[in-house]
């Protein structure tokens, strides 16, 4: 789906955030971009996004840059209108693209039963939980039908309780839409129970190191499983020789 070729990015105070990466990323795939605090995941999601772009290289996707409501984009924060219902947060990339009420409604009312929040339509923020919030926030990325659903450390908030569900939720909608996934993460333990692909970076500047397939079985119960310690163990090693 999306090829990044040999993409640099140095910002106008002289940090250089990513250095010569590469990355292929197929359609369908969940992808989780793992490494320490500051070696360029978010910049590196946001010249996907197209947010930003790069001083060097270039980004080619397969069917042309992306079409209005390709990309869904999920923050660190829920940044919702704390003024505005569940619902009325949901409809806005679509009421942004000049689409009517009457006609996003369904849309609206769908995004939100796919993240379990069907009776929570007309609360407003301040009446959820942080988990909540941040369902309404992905319910808002998917109200578009994207393609590539791009999530900036969504979870790093939460309790681990909360944490947990959330990721069991994600990896059972990525199932059921099929879309593809790019998950920034600096826990190698939510990276190594959602990612079929664990692209790891090197400190500043941001470089890919490894890139290691999953094979971590889908469910709860993977954290159990001796693949997911295997593979936990395998990333760990993997960072210490970056580091």
């Amino acid at each position: 789906m999306l090829s990044l070729i040999d993409v640099s990015r140095r910002f106008a105070n002289g940090v250089e955030a990513l250095a010569d990466v590469s990355l292929d990323i197929a359609a369908g795939d969940f992808v989780a971009l793992l490494g320490p605090s500051g070696c360029g995941k978010s910049t590196l999601l946001r010249l996907i996004a197209g947010l930003d772009v790069p001083d060097r290289g270039s980004l080619a996707w397969r069917d042309g840059l992306p079409q209005p409501g390709m990309l869904g984009y999920v923050f660190q924060d829920a940044t919702l209108l704390p003024w505005a219902s569940a619902a009325e947060n949901v409809f806005l990339p679509l009421r942004l693209r000049g689409i009517a009420w009457s006609e996003a409604a369904l849309r609206v009312a769908a995004a939100l039963a796919q993240v379990g929040l069907s009776g929570f339509a007309n609360a407003r923020p301040h009446e959820l939980s942080g988990g909540m919030r941040m369902r309404v926030s992905i319910a808002r990325a998917l109200v578009s039908r994207p393609r590539v659903l791009l999530m900036d450390e969504p979870f790093a908030a939460l309790d681990e309780f909360t944490r947990h569900k959330l990721q069991e939720d994600l990896l059972a909608l990525w199932r059921e839409l099929g879309c593809t996934i790019v998950f920034v993460t600096h826990s190698l333990y939510e990276a190594a129970f959602l990612a079929r692909r664990i692209v790891l970076m090197s400190p500043q500047p941001g470089r890919i190191v490894h890139d290691i397939a999953s094979v971590v079985p889908f469910g709860a119960e993977a954290r159990l499983d001796p693949a997911y310690a295997a593979l936990v163990a395998d990333i760990t090693r993997h960072l210490r020789a970056a580091a």
